[in-house]
């Protein structure tokens, strides 16, 4: 089964040989809880997101994502931050890509849909702020969730 393996400022991570400009999406419903999926390729918690594609704007691309990996459309509120930092490398098993981080997180409202697991999310739900901590995810998730939470303005990093 392809993997991806997130390594952070890791001597032993391959160098990039590409750098993919995404998204992802903290979609935040009346409740007040967040969307979360757990992913197929690394069984970690993450909020919804991918690769922008040729043609398509960052809103579309966050929409499409989203709607995509958990069933659920939304609509876009507002940006949490841009994530660059070149210590950031992720390995995609399948076919030897070793992607520089860069993502842009945008917050989002849902409009329609359930929760539904796509070939990229074995788990969809909305998930309490207080059991995000709970959650078994990678640093970089949990440090744009953290932003997130903690309402500062936008990141820049």
């Amino acid at each position: 089964m392809a993997r991806r393996i997130d390594f952070y400022d890791d001597p032993t991570a391959p160098a990039p040989n590409s750098l993919v400009p995404s998204v992802n999406v903290i979609v935040v419903n009346d409740a007040g809880d967040i969307l979360m999926i757990r992913r197929t390729d690394n069984d970690n918690w993450a909020v919804p997101g991918g690769a922008i594609d040729l043609g398509e704007s960052l809103p579309q691309a966050a929409i499409r994502e989203t709607l995509e990996e958990t069933g659920i459309t939304c609509e876009i509120t507002g940006l949490v931050g841009t994530y660059t930092d070149p210590r950031h490398v992720i390995l995609y098993t399948s076919n030897g890509e070793a992607r520089q981080e860069f993502s842009i997180v945008l917050t989002a409202r849902p409009v329609s849909g359930e929760p539904t697991p796509s070939d990229e999310s074995r788990e969809v739900r909305w998930v309490p702020r207080d059991q995000i901590d709970s959650l078994t995810m990678d640093r970089s998730m949990r440090l744009r969730l953290g932003h997130f939470l903690d309402g500062a303005g936008p990141h820049i990093g």
